[in-house]
């Protein structure tokens, strides 16, 4: 029996690549009616969001520049027009207004047709007035006043002096800052358990400004208990310490004065060979007795070394410049107390509107990443002031300066004075890290004129250059090099307005035989000091400071010490000193009391180097307001009475001192930030010694009396006494009182002292008197920034 199978059919080849073929040919078919709808998608798409933007103008813009308003916005050209988006720039422009200090600007947005399907966004501006903080309000501050804590703030309240500062536009970032120094000034005065409770910004619209509310919560002021010092280093002593601590049992607590304290602990164990230390505060307080007993707990810190510090936002500021500023480097061991010190450094310098500095894990457990984030700022400075002065006269300046030059961290300066008794002209250059070290080295190069005719019957040009070089020793104290070289040229004016020398070289039409010794002549000491001398002087200054302000102290101890030896070459020879300290407390709130000494002494030195040669006149000290308010430029110390002009020919002493107690107050009734102020004063002080020469080889017939008559007449080819000296050590004293502004265009004085005690002169046959102090009730200082 026999079985068939049909086979199966196969397909024949061609047939599948027809089939194939027809396939492919329907999907191009697709994919080219696709091709051909999605034009008509996208413009439909495009039609649906709206028109493109041909470009965004900005109109009516003059306070606030284009490039700042540019960079807020989020409507840009070629995107299509998004009504949402444009009505958030109009927002934004609005914010940026208010944070200028104008918030009752108005933005109006339109939209303007072009060809081809396009459109122009214009964003019109109405700028308005300036609405700056109307009002700073407290609530909760009992124990400080409002007035100090605005005072402390960086923020302002408008006032009539409004057009000459910006420090009463409102600024978020500022105000945030204000708090922070609230907080701080709290913790420094003793307000351990400070707290801010709120802060709150309105704007009143009624007003035409800002209202700022804080809120604060003050709790007791308290005191410093005990102090103590927990070494749990074997080999740190922890007794030894206590010479860095900058507080004691009794004092109030200062946060300040804790954070110092901290500081100066960790360098010490650190020099000792413990990079790892860590200096903890520890702080109970003890409400009942307000008391804070204070403990510094130093203790080996987590074994972290730095893996890298990166600097980042710096497009001005050289790295080294930044880096220099840490007492850390790459591969160093870590120390946050070192890191805060490093960002406090950076903030004072000046050079950035924000440092920050923060913290990343490394490639390892115990590696750290330092990020250093800044952001520059402007550091050069035009300036173009003015001022009046009783002793200098109606002066101008400008000047062209500069704190960061070519971002390396340099100071430059160069200035031009010119006024109606002085002019100058002056250039200074400081590196603060000479060679690498914080060492600053500068160089001062000068050229002065004064004119002195008013006061000693003379005018002098001092023309030279100094180099100096400061080392910081510790925070508060710095020492000084300084090397000096100048030439002095000494002129005494004759001419009809000033007829100072017609007794020698008689003016025609001017000088007669019966005025040349009384229409202002010079004394012959100064006559003999004419012509150009050269000084070559090596110095050192030691500084201490520990005031709480250098622009408005209130409490701590400022002094200055001067020691000078001219003889390095040149033609002055002798050795000076000099010092000045000043002490600030604030004995109620607002009220600073503030003590003052000075003193110098100045030594003549022969050719051999031995002591007692003869001074030039210009060596000598000149005091007049300086030492004792009340009297003139030059008004106080030894005169040469030869003359009937002798209440003019002051020449000067070797030996001064003086001191001064003055107390400051608010002027009751006006807005602290006008920055006016009241003060009283008692001055004491003299000026004594003078050792120039009295004896003088004039050569044939006389030198003072140009018709023969002789008032120093040569005997016998020997040098004469030509000159009698009225030199008296009295003390000169005086009271009075004074008005102090702070205002935006630098700081201004008046001065109104009584004088108590004075030298009245020597009497002479007719009754009348010479060689006096010179006395001057009023005084005015001031300059202007514009």
């Amino acid at each position: 029996m026999m079985s068939t199978t049909t086979p199966r059919r196969k397909k024949p080849a061609a047939t599948a690549v027809i089939a194939m073929s027809a396939l492919m040919a329907g999907l191009t078919v697709a994919d080219s009616a696709l091709a051909q709808r999605a034009p008509q998608t996208s413009r439909r798409a495009s039609a649906a969001q709206g028109p493109l933007i041909n470009r965004v103008a900005i109109e009516g813009n003059s306070k606030v520049e284009k490039a700042l308003i540019e960079g807020e916005l989020q409507t840009r050209a070629r995107t299509p027009v998004n009504q949402a988006a444009i009505d958030a720039d109009v927002q934004r422009i609005l914010e940026i207004y208010r944070r200028t200090g104008r918030g009752l600007a108005q933005v109006t947005p339109r939209i303007v047709d072009l060809p081809n399907g396009r459109v122009d966004v214009v964003y019109t501006i109405v700028e308005g007035d300036k609405t700056g903080v109307k009002e700073i309000r407290f609530v909760g501050n009992n124990e400080i006043s409002a007035g100090r804590l605005r005072g402390v703030m960086q923020t302002t309240e408008t006032n009539i002096l409004s057009f000459l500062k910006s420090s009463d536009v409102y600024d978020p970032d500022r105000l945030a800052n204000d708090l922070e120094l609230i907080r701080r000034y709290y913790l420094k005065n003793g307000y351990a358990d400070f707290r801010i409770v709120s802060s709150d910004v309105t704007f009143d619209a009624s007003a035409g400004g800002y209202i700022v509310t804080i809120a604060v919560e003050e709790g007791p002021q308290y005191r410093v208990g005990s102090v103590s010092i927990d070494s749990r280093i074997p080999a740190v002593n922890a007794e030894a310490l206590r010479s860095d601590l900058s507080i004691s049992s009794g004092s109030v607590y200062n946060a300040d004065a804790v954070e110092k304290s901290v500081q100066a602990v960790s360098r010490t164990v650190a020099r000792q060979g413990n990079p790892f230390v860590q200096v903890r505060p520890v702080g109970t307080r003890d409400p009942s007795t307000r008391t804070v007993n204070l403990g510094y707990v130093v203790e080996e810190g987590p074994r972290i070394y730095i893996e890298r510090i990166n600097i980042r936002g710096n497009t001005r500021t050289r790295d080294y410049v930044i880096r220099r500023e840490f007492d850390l480097g790459e591969g160093d061991a870590y120390n946050q107390v070192f890191v805060d010190r490093a960002e406090r450094r950076l903030n004072n310098l000046g050079y950035f509107k924000r440092v920050r500095i923060s913290n990343e894990p490394g490639s390892s457990a115990d590696r750290v990443v330092v990020n250093v984030d800044v952001e520059d700022q402007s550091t050069g400075a035009f300036s173009v002031s003015g001022g009046y002065s009783t002793a200098d006269g109606f002066i101008g300046e400008v000047s062209v300066s500069e704190t960061n030059f070519l971002g390396r961290g340099q100071f430059v300066r160069l200035a031009g004075q010119l006024g109606q008794r002085a002019h100058g002209i002056d250039f200074s250059f400081t590196e603060p890290y000479f060679l690498g070290y914080r060492v600053a080295a500068g160089i001062d190069l000068f050229s002065k004129f004064s004119d002195q005719t008013r006061y000693s019957r003379y005018e002098n040009r001092m023309t030279g250059g100094q180099l100096r070089l400061g080392l910081p020793m510790t925070e508060e104290f710095t020492l000084t090099a300084r090397y000096s070289l100048y030439q002095q040229e000494l002129t005494i004016p004759n001419d009809e307005d000033k007829p100072y020398n017609d007794c020698s070289f008689p003016i025609p039409g001017v000088t007669t035989s019966t005025n040349c010794l009384t229409n202002g002549e010079a004394s012959l000491a100064i006559k003999e000091s004419q012509g150009e001398t050269i000084t070559s002087l090596a110095g050192l200054t030691f500084n201490y400071n520990t005031l709480d302000s250098t622009r408005d102290p209130r409490n701590g101890f400022y002094a200055e010490v001067k020691t000078d030896f001219a003889g390095l070459g040149g033609d002055s020879r002798y050795f000076r000193a000099t010092g000045d300290a000043r002490y600030y407390y604030e004995i109620l709130e607002d009220v600073v009391g503030i003590a003052r000494v000075q003193g110098g002494h100045i030594i003549g030195l022969g050719d051999n180097g031995g002591e007692g040669a003869d001074l030039r006149i210009i060596d000598h000290f000149f005091m007049g307001p300086s030492l004792v308010r009340g009297f003139a430029t030059n008004g106080l110390g030894p005169r040469d009475i030869s003359s009937p002009d002798a209440n003019a020919n002051a020449i000067g002493g070797t030996t001064y001192f003086g001191g001064s107690l003055e107390v400051q107050f608010p002027i009751f009734g006006l807005p602290r930030d006008l920055g006016l102020k009241g003060a009283v004063f008692a001055d004491a002080g003299t000026l004594y010694g003078y050792k120039g020469p009295t004896q003088f080889d004039i050569g044939g017939g006389s030198i003072l009396d140009p018709d023969g008559g002789g008032v120093c007449e040569r005997v016998a080819g020997e040098p004469q006494d030509c000159i009698r000296v009225l030199d008296s050590d009295k003390i000169r004293s005086s009271v009075g009182a004074s008005i102090l502004w702070s205002s935006p265009l630098g700081p201004i004085r008046f001065d109104y002292a009584v004088a108590l005690s004075k030298e009245e002169g020597e009497v002479q046959a007719d009754g009348t008197r010479i060689g006096g102090d010179r006395t001057q009730a009023f005084r005015f200082s001031g300059g202007t920034r514009f």
